[in-house]
């Protein structure tokens, strides 16, 4: 149970499509980012993830990129630019979800991409806590109305409890000069 608001932006593809991937959050190797959308390369209605690394030649990144990365059915496309690379995912699987998380419509997402984000978690972790109740809002309506001291219709007809995802946020932004390499994808 939740007795506070989570105050800050948090990246939105991150915590609602990443998951989708299968990568367990316990994984030692993170992205830098992920991203909705390259500008002037990938648009967010190309339904695309973008997941941002370090370039890291160490054995273990090597396996996890092999494991997790490369061999991912979502797969799509690997890009360096400059010092990092970028991994592409297809979640043309997942379009309904995805449009639904462009419009901030988290508890429309599917019961098969929540499993996954509650395997990410982990049903028990502080995180979890707080993205349950975007997912399920009909359950937290009457603790955010407290919390927001605002009366729980209000909070109904809203229908959600977490923001939609600022797309400003959700872009990755590269130089003119780097987007060149961005051409295979």
């Amino acid at each position: 149970m939740i007795d506070k608001l989570y105050g800050k932006y948090f990246q939105k593809s991150r915590a609602f499509l990443y998951p989708a991937l299968g990568i367990k959050k316990g994984s030692y190797i993170t992205p830098s980012g992920t991203y909705i959308s390259i500008s002037g390369k990938v648009e967010p209605e190309d339904v695309k993830l973008i997941c941002t690394f370090r370039d890291d030649k160490s054995e273990g990144f090597k396996s996890f990129e092999n494991q997790m990365l490369l061999t991912n059915p979502l797969f799509l496309n690997q890009v360096q630019v400059k010092d990092f690379n970028l991994y592409v995912f297809d979640l043309e699987i997942y379009q309904s979800d995805y449009f639904n998380f462009l419009l901030g419509k988290y508890s429309k997402i599917s019961s098969h991409l929540k499993k996954a984000i509650k395997n990410y978690y982990g049903e028990n972790s502080a995180e979890y806590k707080f993205i349950e109740t975007y997912l399920y809002p009909e359950k937290y309506f009457e603790t955010y109305a407290k919390l927001l001291d605002v009366n729980v219709n209000l909070l109904k007809r809203v229908g959600e409890l977490c923001d939609p995802c600022d797309l400003d946020k959700e872009i990755l932004k590269i130089p003119a000069e780097d987007l060149e390499s961005l051409t295979k994808i």
